[in-house]
């Protein structure tokens, strides 16, 4: 029962850290069912810092899982965007847009940044974690640091901010308001549609203000997955620590869409995830506090 109630403990820190090396929730699940089983197999008695025990499993846990997946996204069919999870409380280290930047890095990059800038773990706890020297953790977490910055200069914006915008596009997007979504796109926006090959969804990323307009209100009035648009609901969420919308119509979720703002609160990317597979979470209903 102790050891039960030790890993009860730190399951949402364990979740937390598996969901941002893996943007996926579905993996991160695994990932932290896994560290369980390596856990209550575990000599407990010789365990001094259960935390860091439990950190460096699902931390080594996860980088094994995203080294395997990383040659499974080489041959996905469209843009690959992380799992999107619904969430409470502000969370922007979790923001898609923000993940998808990760997926440049290697896995131990991603790893290092991960613990260091989400979770504010020393050199020395990272280097214990990922199996590495303190002086190497720190040249990985500079390297990451610096790949993260040139792809995403700008800091995330402000809830209220980013859920008016968010509101006002999708009114706009709904009602195929043209001129209204142009006045909220920046004009290098890109679009990432995330399909999997699984529902129709762009193959390529669409850029550029005039063309992802079209795309969307072209969208917004053509059934989807024999869903007519008068069938279709959508709600205003919480995604990933920020404003989101879930679409769904015939007693399924049928798609999620975040928005990435610039720093002039204008729409800097879209993403738009409907592979079924990544929408389980949303399915679920969990919320996470991450």
């Amino acid at each position: 029962m102790a050891s039960v109630t030790v890993f009860d403990q730190y399951r949402n820190l364990l979740f937390s850290i598996a969901y941002r090396i893996l943007g996926s929730a579905a993996d991160a699940e695994d990932a932290v069912q896994d560290s369980w089983l390596k856990w209550s197999a575990a000599d407990r008695s010789k365990v001094a810092d259960p935390k860091a025990y439990l950190v460096r499993i699902v931390s080594n846990t996860a980088l094994d899982r995203l080294r395997a997946a990383s040659a499974r996204r080489e041959t996905y069919l469209g843009p690959w965007l992380p799992e999107p999870i619904l969430t409470s409380g502000e969370v922007p280290d979790v923001a898609p847009a923000l993940l998808l930047v990760l997926e440049n890095l290697t896995p131990l990059e991603r790893a290092v940044f991960v613990l260091r800038e989400a979770f504010a773990f020393s050199y020395d706890e990272i280097a214990e974690a990922v199996e590495r020297t303190p002086e190497s953790v720190r040249q990985t977490a500079h390297r990451a640091r610096e790949h993260v910055r040139a792809r995403r200069p700008r800091f995330p914006a402000d809830r209220d901010r980013q859920r008016a915008v968010t509101e006002r596009f999708f009114a706009a997007a709904t009602g195929g308001d043209i001129n209204t979504l142009m006045e909220l796109l920046a004009p290098d926006v890109t679009l990432w549609t995330d399909g999997g090959g699984k529902v129709r969804q762009a193959m390529r990323p669409v850029h550029g203000a005039e063309r992802v307009a079209t795309w969307l209100a072209g969208v917004g009035s053509r059934p989807y997955e024999g869903v007519r648009p008068d069938q279709m609901s959508a709600a205003l969420v919480e995604l990933n620590g920020g404003a989101g919308v879930v679409f769904s119509g015939a007693g399924r979720v049928i798609a999620t869409i975040t928005l990435d703002l610039d720093d002039d609160g204008r729409v800097a990317a879209i993403l738009n995830t409907a592979n079924p597979d990544k929408l389980a979470a949303i399915r679920s209903g969990v919320v996470h506090s991450l």
